[in-house]
């Protein structure tokens, strides 16, 4: 069984969840960011193999947190799309399915750096694309993760992960929810991305994913 963690932000109940968001139950919106749809395809492009399979795995596991929380908006913090070599009619058709199967979700995205010309994939997905700042009180959505006087930021891009240290050097590095005084760092939700090693301030609140869990370790 999932289990997710509760935490307070802003004021706002909010949900961590195993599946690399967050759920705002308030508004009934399933928050993600950095799923680089297309990279498995960018990399192929470019004569570089690699495993297939993660983009239906990355799509099962968007499924379920939506179906779970019954989420009615997804919001996508960036970074939705790898990039324009990955633009295959193989990957549009995974995708249409997949949206289809949830044809009464809203799906909103915040721009990113790697969202440039996908014009047309979008408009088969039926997505709509905001301001690279969106402001929803009390919080601030964008892809960089710089504060705001606007909200508490939630964003993205630096894919953020810390590294727990046991007995016996034994060392494990999980992606984590990052959560400053005043901008929170979402991990990225696709699975073929990596991730950059963070290093949290005093204060800070640190929740890692292990496996269906997700921890508070700071």
């Amino acid at each position: 069984m999932s289990l997710h963690a509760e935490t307070t932000l802003a004021g706002e109940q909010l949900q961590l969840l195993p599946e690399r968001a967050i759920y705002w139950p308030r508004l009934r919106t399933l928050i993600v960011a950095d799923l680089h749809w297309g990279k498995e395809e960018t990399f192929r492009a470019a004569a570089i193999p690699v495993p297939g399979g993660t983009l239906q795995a990355d799509l099962a596991r968007l499924g379920s947190a939506l179906c779970r929380t019954g989420s009615e908006r997804l919001l996508v913090l960036g970074d939705l799309w790898h990039d324009r070599a990955g633009r295959a009619e193989s990957l549009l058709e995974t995708l249409l399915n997949w949206r289809n199967s949830f044809a009464n979700l809203a799906i909103e995205l915040v721009p990113g750096n790697h969202d440039r010309g996908f014009g047309p994939f979008q408009s088969d997905l039926r997505l709509s694309v905001r301001d690279h700042t969106l402001v929803e009180a009390p919080f601030v959505f964008r892809h960089f993760p710089d504060p705001s006087t606007d909200g508490y930021v939630l964003a993205g891009h630096i894919h953020p992960a810390v590294v727990l240290r046991g007995e016996g050097r034994q060392k494990l590095r999980l992606p984590c929810f990052w959560l400053g005084a005043a901008v929170g760092v979402l991990p990225s939700f696709g699975q073929f991305t990596g991730h950059g090693d963070v290093l949290p301030k005093r204060g800070d609140r640190v929740f890692v994913i292990a496996g269906e869990e997700v921890i508070a370790v700071a």
